[in-house]
């Protein structure tokens, strides 16, 4: 996940670490923060895979006043995506089987970069998503109805707060394939 994210914010625009990092951040949703632990790591992965080239940092260059406090004040190295760079993300983009939507966190950022991803996989990708938490929503519904009498009333409405989570997920997802079908019957058929 980490690495499609990189990828992907790479291929809209060379970047230091730090504000890769920003970056990652919103791709994420704030629901995580990336490390410079995992953020750097990861980037040494993409670059001996060939995926990420380096530029040497300008030594006059200083880092943003709000860099961390032990950053220091060295010169930023800026990462940019390579052509073999942009085909593997374009290969994780045309993705669409489980690893796509069963884990809601991939899910969500295989969601922001969308726009790079074909009208007939973006459908997929929902359509599996939403078939993902139609099966949660049962699973929490069957729950519900064994556990109801022997739950005291705190953890009852905890139950129902996640299963009204879960609703408004479907129906969201509902909402997202219907869009997807309408623009894509509204396209012109192409023309070989």
């Amino acid at each position: 996940m980490l690495e499609f994210a990189i990828l992907g914010l790479l291929h809209q625009s060379p970047m230091h670490g730090y504000e890769l990092r920003k970056q990652l951040a919103q791709v994420l949703g704030g629901l995580r923060s990336i490390s410079y632990g995992s953020l750097y790591p990861a980037l040494k992965r993409l670059h001996a895979a060939g995926y990420v080239s380096t530029d040497d940092p300008d030594k006059h260059a200083l880092l943003p006043a709000d860099a961390p406090p032990l950053t220091g004040r060295r010169g930023k190295v800026v990462y940019t995506i390579t052509a073999e760079g942009k085909e593997r993300f374009h290969e994780l983009v045309g993705q669409a089987g489980p690893e796509a939507y069963d884990d809601g966190g991939l899910f969500g950022v295989r969601l922001a970069f969308f726009r790079h991803t074909a009208a007939d996989v973006r459908l997929r990708i929902l359509e599996g998503r939403r078939r993902t938490v139609e099966r949660q929503r049962e699973g929490l519904r069957s729950s519900l109805s064994r556990t109801r009498e022997r739950l005291d009333r705190y953890t009852l409405e905890l139950q129902r707060h996640g299963l009204d989570s879960v609703d408004r997920e479907v129906r969201w997802l509902s909402e997202l394939i219907d869009s997807e079908r309408q623009a894509s019957s509204d396209e012109p058929p192409r023309t070989p």
